[in-house]
């Protein structure tokens, strides 16, 4: 019985404490907050067991409807010696996360937690004093709060509907987006900032928040991917130690938008952060970033939205043909293998793009590649579509390009010589009948010689054609006349 007894008491003392639902949780107290990982169907979320320090962001558990939100004073009324913890103590603040959806609701606390960001931004952009490690830790805590979230579903998701044409579909504009702002911008600031400390810093700015800052890409909102261009363009040139991980992400997002959905709305950003980067490689050039090259950013010109980033494309293109000319025949072919046969609109892109990289290529590199180019440059000439003919013959208009022509005239004019020909007897529109009739005139100033001989060739080639052309009628006429005569003989010998 005593020993029963016991076991009851100490049963008693082993059972946690209640805690209070109302209980503040002050934001430098990571450990004591309670996780909640929030997670949406439609998009990718990032596993809750990436975070900084391999530690999971907690969510505060406090409710903001049962918290007294009180403004503290401004950083300037505060002693030195104090604005350290004050600094903490409006993290705290702006560690609380409202419905942004609702203005109405909390409007006096919502206003707060603005006004105290704005007072961060400007004490982190004038540098009144370095901030200390355990305040930069609870500053991009806060900040993570605040800007990793669960993205609305994209407007082609989970409607039901036929997928719209990218280029066609309205802009989304987050309504978070005027408080979502001011993070962002505290945020550039503590990047920028002189009095920020790589070696301390990058303990936050770590791996899984350049990984979740990339997920961010994804966003709708064109507002919000050019701040996170800008942010990680900077967290790029200023971590050495992220610029692998950041071209591995970004490979790795491209790799998932050409292979497997076509839909990605911060492609075009990217790109122009890359646009940059490449603009820096050294040389001679790494196998790393040729690699790059062939198994990212030409893919990239497969999927049919390329309208929507095919400028950020093309000059990263062109600056690795520019820093590397001998990549000049690796990027035409490619291009070639992608060159798109029902889309007029794509065909025009690839061909001003195709004018920038000829533009970079030198004469050893071109005669590679000149053969099966000029092959499709003929085709294009005799294109129906007049865009997609006008803008082939505005090659011409080039003089590099003429220049890379008339060294290899002797190969060149044979190829496209009956395309000419054939725009000029028959081609319908009159501005592609006349811009090819000043190529033909060209080609007869370079070289009449070989302009005469591939005449005679096209003549004779025209012969014998229609020579075929009548032989072949007429056997078809002598089958014709043979199955006629069978068929009487049939009913003949069916009529006795």
């Amino acid at each position: 019985m005593f020993q029963k007894m016991m076991k009851r008491t100490t049963t008693k003392k082993e059972k946690p404490p209640k805690t209070d639902p109302t209980e503040t949780i002050p934001s430098s107290s990571a450990a004591t907050a309670a996780s909640v990982i929030v997670n949406h169907s439609s998009r990718t979320a990032v596993s809750s067991t990436v975070q900084p320090n391999n530690r999971q962001i907690p969510y505060p558990n406090t409710n903001p409807e049962m918290v007294v939100v009180e403004s503290l004073p401004p950083f300037r009324d505060v002693p030195v010696a104090e604005r350290q913890n004050i600094f903490l103590r409006k993290l705290q603040i702006c560690s609380l996360l409202f419905d942004l959806d609702d203005t109405a609701k909390l409007a006096r606390e919502k206003e707060i937690k603005k006004q105290t960001l704005l007072e961060l931004v400007e004490f982190v952009q004038s540098g009144s004093g370095r901030i200390t490690e355990i305040v930069q830790e609870e500053l991009v805590r806060m900040i993570s709060l605040n800007i990793f979230r669960c993205l609305p579903p994209a407007s082609h998701e989970n409607t039901g509907a036929e997928p719209a044409d990218p280029e066609e579909e309205e802009p989304y504009y987050d309504p978070a987006w005027p408080h979502m702002a001011i993070v962002y911008e505290l945020l550039l600031r503590y990047v920028v900032s002189s009095d920020t400390d790589t070696k301390i810093a990058k303990r936050y700015i770590d791996h899984s928040f350049v990984f979740r800052l990339l997920d961010l890409f994804s966003s709708e909102d064109p507002r919000e991917r050019e701040f996170l261009k800008t942010i990680l363009h900077r967290i790029y040139g200023k971590f050495m130690v992220h610029r692998p991980f950041i071209r591995k992400g970004i490979n790795n997002i491209f790799y998932r938008f050409i292979f497997e959905t076509e839909r990605h709305s911060g492609i075009g950003e990217l790109l122009e952060i890359l646009g940059s980067i490449i603009n820096g490689f050294a040389l001679p050039m790494k196998e790393e970033h040729k690699l790059f090259l062939v198994r990212a950013l030409i893919p990239l010109h497969k999927p049919k939205s390329i309208v929507m980033y095919h400028q950020q494309l093309s000059y990263c293109i062109t600056q690795f043909v520019e820093k590397d000319y001998k990549l000049a025949d690796t990027v035409i072919r490619g291009l070639l293998k992608y060159w798109p046969l029902t889309n007029c609109g794509k065909e025009v892109l690839f061909l001003g793009e195709l004018e920038e990289v000829l533009e970079a290529t030198q004469s050893a590199e071109f005669q590679k590649c000149m053969v099966p180019l000029f092959r499709q440059i003929a085709r294009c000439l005799n294109s129906s579509h007049f865009q997609v003919a006008e803008r082939t013959l505005f090659l011409w208009n080039n003089d590099h390009i003429v220049s890379l022509i008339a060294q290899n005239r002797g190969v060149i004019f044979p190829i496209i010589f009956e395309a000419l020909e054939k725009n000029i007897q028959s081609h319908w529109n009159q501005a592609v009948h006349g811009l090819t009739g000043n190529v033909r005139k060209m080609f007869l100033d370079m070289d009449s010689e070989l302009f005469e001989e591939c005449q005679h060739h096209y003549i004779e080639k025209t012969a014998n054609a229609a020579a075929m052309k009548e032989q072949r009628e007429l056997t078809w006429k002598r089958l014709e006349e043979i199955g006629e005569s069978n068929v009487s003989s049939t009913e003949m010998t069916w009529f006795w």
